[in-house]
């Protein structure tokens, strides 16, 4: 279906979009980087252990053992490649206001979290327009409830969208959130891809500490991008094993 094969990148982080067009470097490129020791790894996987630790939150290790990986309830869940996840990593909205809503398209909290895991969503029917990412977030229980409050109010406080990185987001609209985890949000923020208009839909749902980001896109019928339930609830469960 072509559909699938023209969104791959807008699927995975809308952000990449804007980022690419701006620096007109591959996301993958690696000259000039320089590599970090495995010294000065296991140093800082001790430091966000130890983190994860003091705040109750899960460390990367911990993260990655629970996100989704491989097919669930008619989607194919696939480790997205760190270049591309910290290339969405600094998203700022104009309006400060926002900046919840412009974090999470770059595929991140406006809180710093303790770790972080994502994953891009492929349907496994041809026949099944809907594409699109997720990630979870882990935090200590106290900030998980304060990015929630905040991507709440952003919600209702910006109708006539924002910009960021370039790109221009000119209306977002709540939606009925689905009733899972300790809370959720739900929403549809329509960008201005170029002369195209992308309505995307996320559903933002936090489970403790752990907050976990759907974000999904449909070219034909936008009422369907929403990242359906039965994957949501696939991935609550595994956080959920997490829990004595």
């Amino acid at each position: 279906m072509r559909l699938r094969r023209a969104l791959p990148v807008a699927a995975v982080l809308p952000a990449l979009l804007a980022i690419s067009a701006c620096s007109g470097e591959s996301a993958d490129s690696g000259e000039n980087k320089p590599k970090a020791s495995a010294k000065s790894t296991s140093g800082a996987d001790a430091k966000e252990e130890a983190e994860a630790k003091r705040l109750g939150a899960l460390d990367s290790k911990a993260l990655e053992k629970v996100v989704l990986t491989g097919k669930a309830a008619g989607f194919d869940a696939k480790k997205i490649a760190k270049a591309e996840v910290e290339a969405g990593r600094n998203m700022e909205a104009d309006n400060k206001t926002c900046q919840p809503l412009a974090s999470l398209i770059g595929g991140f909290t406006h809180i710093k979290p303790v770790s972080a895991a994502h994953r891009s969503l492929q349907p496994v029917e041809a026949t099944n327009a809907t594409v699109g990412s997720m990630w979870l977030v882990s935090h200590s229980e106290e900030n998980a409830v304060r990015v929630m409050k905040d991507l709440r109010a952003a919600v209702t406080a910006c109708p006539k969208g924002f910009k960021t990185l370039g790109l221009t987001y000119g209306k977002v609209a709540g939606l009925t959130a689905p009733k899972l985890g300790d809370e959720a949000v739900a929403y549809r923020i329509t960008g201005d891809i170029g002369k195209q208009k992308v309505p995307m839909t996320y559903t933002v749902v936090r489970s403790g500490g752990v907050i976990a980001a759907f974000y999904g896109v449909n070219m034909l019928d936008a009422k369907k991008s929403a990242i359906p339930e039965p994957v949501v609830k696939a991935q609550l469960e595994k956080i959920g094993s997490t829990k004595g």
